[in-house]
């Protein structure tokens, strides 16, 4: 799946090979402005991203499709101060952190 901000699709088919996402729950640590979880996000069951850049979780909830507002959750928050149960997600990585 191609898109404005991955048009020629490599980092959406790099993800697929990474992970199937389909189904899963996911935690995406560092998600940014949410351009990679936009790659994923049609397949999986949930989602949460998060970051510690506020303007980038704002730009995030901004330019989320409706129709994944019921599946994909922006919080602004860090790896050591994210407060969810273990065993919640299936699927955990890190996109913009490094």
């Amino acid at each position: 799946m191609a898109s404005v901000k991955d048009p020629t699709g490599v980092e959406a088919h790099a993800l697929a090979e990474l992970a199937d996402f389909d189904g899963k729950r996911v935690l995406e640590i560092g998600c940014g402005d949410g351009r990679m979880t936009l790659l994923y996000a049609e397949q999986a069951r949930e989602v949460l991203g998060v970051d510690v850049e506020e303007e980038s979780i704002r730009e995030a909830r901004a330019t989320l499709p409706g129709r994944l507002a019921d599946r994909v959750e922006f919080r602004v928050a860090d790896a050591q101060s994210l407060d969810v149960p273990r065993q919640r997600f299936d699927i955990a990585f890190l996109s913009w952190s490094l």
